[in-house]
């Protein structure tokens, strides 16, 4: 699995997994329960991983989200 984004912004993750579901890419949010250890003060980014042979195909679907 590959690092095809990172946020800490909720909207941003939602808006990213939705392009990914659409683009019929396979993903996985990791750190999403961290917030549970933090305090949900939003210190530590979401990360979405791909499968090494889909990152291309993943980043084309989130060229258009900055991430952050």
């Amino acid at each position: 699995m590959e690092e095809a984004f990172r946020t800490n912004d909720p909207v941003k993750l939602s808006y990213a997994e939705h392009l990914l579901s659409e683009a019929g890419v396979e993903y996985f949010v990791a750190d999403r329960h961290i917030s549970a250890v933090e305090g949900n003060i939003g210190v530590f980014p979401r990360r979405i991983l791909v499968p090494a042979e889909q990152i291309a195909r993943a980043r084309l679907a989130l060229a258009g989200v900055e991430p952050g």
